[in-house]
Formats: structure tokens, sequence, C-alpha cells
């Protein structure tokens, strides 16, 4: 793997604020001093349970919903402090692929001119060739690029989003549960399409899913996220096979392995039934060549 940085997150925070009927204000922690770096070529999985703040963290890094404080560098540019010039590039070259593809799509656009549109500073010309070779590429072709959203399958919808993510050749996409949508047999092939393009295209992926069997198969390293907080951070196989935190341990024990030996592991390795409490006095060790973990000191 090219351990080059492309996307470098330091001390980030997003403070949410709601009122109640009684007109009290409460603030929400959804991402709570995170630090973290992606590599060029690589694919970071993000994981953990619903509200985790891993959505937040992703939609943050992409400026859709900027942190409250910290810093996002990505190829060295500070996003916060960015020219209206480097904006305009950093848009193209960060982009999205969405949980639901329908909802993402615009109904009254054909799949031909919905991955089209990213390329409006080009040629009418140059930017249907491009969008027909990548529609082949991704597997909708003929007079299938001129229907619309709502004559495919979720799978194929699914298809035009990458597509589309992708025509405009970014360096970095966040790939926000991408195939929770679909069917497994659907998922198997969404995957291979997202790895076949990343190493055609050099890409670089945030993929956020809570489904583990996911993230096993197409992640180079995870990082787990635990109440707006990481805990642990891993090469993959690594993170399956010595997992270190009580929440880590936790997430593999809920969920099931087709291995039949990692099954017999996880079984034979006591369940931590004690709740798992972080606290604002921690510190990251190195466990592992590369893989942290989160520990938290406990007063007594």
């Amino acid at each position: 793997m090219n351990k080059e940085p492309l996307v470098q997150v330091t001390h980030a925070d997003k403070v949410f604020q709601s009122r109640n009927w009684r007109g009290q204000t409460t603030q929400v922690h959804a991402v709570n001093d995170i630090s973290l770096t992606i590599y060029k070529g690589e694919t970071l999985g993000l994981v953990g349970e619903s509200g985790s703040g891993k959505t937040t963290l992703g939609r943050g890094i992409l400026q859709l919903e900027p942190f409250t404080s910290g810093q996002v560098l990505f190829n060295g540019i500070d996003l916060q402090h960015a020219t209206a010039s480097q904006k305009h590039t950093l848009s193209q070259e960060m982009q999205i692929i969405f949980q639901d593809p329908y909802s993402a799509l615009n109904p009254q656009m054909t799949a031909l001119e919905l991955v089209m549109e990213p390329l409006f500073r080009e040629s009418k010309a140059s930017a249907k060739e491009k969008a027909l070779a990548l529609l082949t590429t991704v597997g909708i072709s003929g007079a299938d690029v001129h229907k619309y959203p709502k004559a495919f399958s979720g799978g194929q919808r699914q298809r035009i989003g990458i597509a589309r993510a992708v025509v405009g050749q970014p360096k970095f996409i966040l790939c926000d549960e991408p195939t929770s949508a679909l069917d497994v047999s659907i998922q198997a092939q969404i995957m291979a399409l997202l790895v076949r393009l990343q190493k055609e295209y050099a890409l670089s992926y945030l993929f956020i899913s809570h489904d583990l069997s996911v993230i096993r198969h197409i992640s180079d390293r995870i990082a787990v996220m635990y109440q707006g907080q990481l805990v642990e951070l891993a090469p993959t196989n690594d993170l399956f096979e010595h997992p270190q935190h009580a929440y880590t341990k936790k997430l593999l024990a809920a969920a099931p392995i087709a291995d039949p030996k990692l099954a017999r592991q996880q079984l034979q390795q006591p369940i931590h039934q004690e709740p798992i409490q972080l606290t604002t006095d921690f510190q990251w060790q190195e466990v592992r060549p590369n893989h942290f973990v989160r520990s938290d000191h406990h007063v007594s």
C-alpha cells in the first residue's frame, strides 16, 4: 500500500445543538476529537453501530457538514481555508456514493444525463463520450443509458451512482453504506466493481458500513467508532484476528462469521459484559504493527 497521505483529519469535533419543548438547549457530541489519516490508493473501512457518528465523520471530511472544530487536509490543502479556486477543484476530487441510490438520483434525468452532469464544464461531445464509456464499464449500455432511474433495479441504480461519482476522475470517494440497501448477491457485484474501479482510477475510499463481512472484504484498514470516538484502528485481518478494545470484541461477537475456524475462535473468547466507558483521560497504544487501540484510564 502506498503510504502517502491523502486525507488527514486532526482533532475533529462535531457538536449538534437541539432545543426541547421547555426551551432547554442540549448538545450532542456526534464526533469527538477524532484524528486519522487515509492514504492514497487505500480503502479505510469505518464501522460502528447506528448513531456512532460514522456518517457525520464522513460528511465532515467532505465539508457537507463542516466540523465544529478541528482540521481536514486534502493533499495538503486545509479545506476550511481553501480558496474559491481550490474549492472548485476539491469538489471534483472528493465525491460520495450514497446509501440509497434512488433518492440520490434525479428522477427527471436519464442515466446518461446523470453521469454527464458532473462534466458540465466540458464540451457536450466530450462529456457524452466519457459518460457512455463509464456507464459501459459499470454495466449500463445500449438503449438502457436513455432510461430514467425508475426503470432500473436497486443494483443498477447504484451502478449509475458509482459512475456519476467516478466520471470526473476524483481522488477520494466517501462510500456511505453503498451496499446496505441491496441484496447479498448484488452487494458482491457492487463491491467487485468498486475494487476494479479503485485499481483502474487510483481511487481512495472511506467505506462506511455496519456490515462487518462487507467491511472485511473491501478494506485495507478498519477504524472502529463508538459514541462519536475512535477506539481502534488496525489492518483488516489483524483487527478480526486480534481485536483489542472491548467494543470491537463486542461488535465481532455479535456478527455471524462464515469461516468455521474463526467462528470457533470467537466462541472460545469470553464476551465482555461490563459496560464500556470512555473517559477524557486516555492514550493510544500500538499493540501490534500499525494496530492502535484506545486505552481509557478509569478512576476506581
